[in-house]
């Protein structure tokens, strides 16, 4: 009797257990081979045998349909129409130039909340700045911090 080359398990696992448990995880079932419709002559027939040539892995879970098409195209607005809201400069919403800047928006401002949370650990950050050789940063983030104090 021949014995070498490769071997095709007869019931391959998902996932191989540790030790004793493990099985071979090569193999098996795998999803079915799948090809559009349509398309140009041979391109299915192209696209199934790339498929066999290397079969994909059985997933848990059925078919899923195509998504439902969405009209995008109503909300689109093209380069060459004219603006929709023309008494709005193009800088509203930017911290520069026309119209109103990011204080529009009403969000609190990250780095003051920041900087009133560090307040706690005032004690701590004025030893550090007071320690030979600090920074001109530490001392100038302890005297920020004693200002919102």
């Amino acid at each position: 009797m021949a014995r070498g080359g490769y071997r095709q398990p007869a019931n391959p696992a998902p996932v191989s257990g540790p030790g004793a448990l493990s099985r071979r995880t090569d193999g098996g079932p795998g999803q079915p081979v799948r090809a559009p419709s349509g398309g140009k002559y041979g391109e299915r027939q192209e696209l199934e045998q790339l498929q066999q040539a290397a079969p994909v892995s059985a997933s848990p879970g059925g078919d899923v349909g195509a998504p439902t098409p969405v009209d995008v195209a109503a909300d689109v607005v093209g380069f060459d129409a004219p603006s929709q809201m023309p008494d709005t400069p193009v800088t509203a919403g930017a911290d520069m130039g026309e119209g109103p800047g990011m204080e529009a928006l009403g969000l609190p401002s990250q780095t003051d909340e920041d900087m009133r949370r560090l307040v706690t650990w005032l004690p701590v950050f004025e030893h550090m700045a007071n320690q030979p050789g600090s920074s001109k940063a530490a001392r100038n983030l302890v005297r920020q911090l004693k200002g919102m104090a």
